[in-house]
């Protein structure tokens, strides 16, 4: 008997699907990205206005992107603006020739003012598009690996909050199904597995070797190690009661 694909169309489908919002952003004249020598520092320090009025057609698509990233950074510094059009670029098929340089540079020289700026959001965004125009080796594999891992903490976490427990709450240990895990994986001990360790140690690790990504990935690496509703904290919270128990039984 043949098992149900989770997606129908496989792959193929799965790839059209992500190719659906990909077509590169189109400017008409007098749009666009800054040059790439452009003042970062003014831009740092100047502020978004309130929110424009509404764009209406035949607005070109940059216009339409650009509006909008407007109105949700409406008081953010035009840097943080600057930023998310490049990633909005960045995602697509094509984009402007010096846009990665230009995305590369503002980390380089404004990391601690975006760090200070952004939301989580953005953060993981800005990572994420290391993963495919990071201009070093390390840049592009910790961008691509972190940016694998937020994208993964963000479909379970989500899937999480149909258990109707929060986030904080780690599961009870005595109500465990007792059911393989998927994919014939080997089981996890709470007791003495290392897998979250084996995760993040390498990723703090590989960035801390560049120091373009580094503050970004730390800062995001400490933001998830801070936060009490996390499926790592939950875990390490988990082995802290496997352990209390085991004293209690000595």
């Amino acid at each position: 008997m043949v098992k149900e694909l989770t997606y129908p169309d496989g792959f193929e489908g799965i790839i059209a699907r992500w190719e659906e919002r990909r077509d590169p952003l189109t400017a008409r004249e007098g749009e666009g990205l800054p040059q790439l020598d452009c003042d970062l520092d003014a831009l740092a320090t100047g502020t978004m206005p309130d929110p424009p009025e509404p764009l209406i057609k035949p607005a070109s698509s940059y216009a339409f992107k650009a509006h909008a990233l407007a109105t949700e950074l409406a008081g953010a510094s035009r840097l943080a603006h600057l930023n998310a059009l490049l990633i909005a670029h960045l995602r697509r098929r094509a984009w402007p020739d010096h846009a990665p340089a230009l995305f590369c540079r503002i980390w380089e020289e404004h990391a601690a003012t975006l760090l200070q700026e952004l939301n989580a959001r953005w953060l993981v965004s800005s990572l994420q598009t290391f993963a495919d125009h990071g201009q070093t080796e390390t840049q592009r594999r910790v961008g691509a690996s972190l940016g694998l891992l937020f994208s993964m903490m963000k479909l379970y976490e989500f899937e999480r909050t149909f258990s109707g427990t929060p986030p904080e709450e780690p599961y009870r240990l005595g109500k465990r199904a007792k059911v393989p895990l998927p994919m014939e994986m080997d089981d996890f001990s709470l007791k003495s597995g290392g897998l979250d360790y084996n995760t993040l140690a390498p990723l703090w690790r590989d960035a801390s070797s560049d120091p373009v990504i580094a503050p970004l990935a730390h800062h995001l690496l400490d933001m998830l190690n801070r936060d009490p509703g996390t499926l790592f904290h939950r875990i390490q919270t988990m082995r802290e009661r496997i352990a209390r128990r085991e004293e209690r039984g000595a």
